[in-house]
């Protein structure tokens, strides 16, 4: 068997029924939520949430997402309207990037080397 080790990140959330909504409607993702713990999945991408009560946590967090599926997602964010999607740009570190704070400040980076980009 096959089962090489992932790192997932944690992040906080200050409600967990709005991240829940908002990566759901908004970003595609599923998942459930028990008590004061959240997992939302799409396909490889996985985020887990915890209930935290100072807006500290989630503003001085983020996550990094990487990968050949960057582009379709920033094509489908943006068809979408999700609210602060940036740009797609190519970084002084020659990644490809956009991202998307959640409602509580969580920042999403989703990259990918440019040549992964097809025009």
């Amino acid at each position: 068997m096959n089962d090489p080790a992932r790192c997932i990140p944690i992040l906080a959330s200050l409600d967990l029924q709005e991240t829940m909504r908002f990566y759901t409607e908004q970003l595609g993702f599923v998942g459930e939520a028990w008590g004061d713990y959240a997992i939302l999945r799409r396909e490889a991408m996985e985020l887990h949430f915890w209930l935290a009560t100072d807006r500290i946590h989630p503003e001085h967090t983020s996550c990094y997402i990487r990968g050949g599926q960057v582009p379709q997602l920033h094509a489908e964010f943006a068809a979408r309207g999700v609210p602060g999607l940036s740009a797609f740009t190519v970084r002084p570190w020659d990644m490809k990037e956009f991202t998307i704070h959640d409602p509580h400040g969580n920042l999403l980076r989703f990259g990918c080397a440019p040549q992964e980009v097809v025009e």
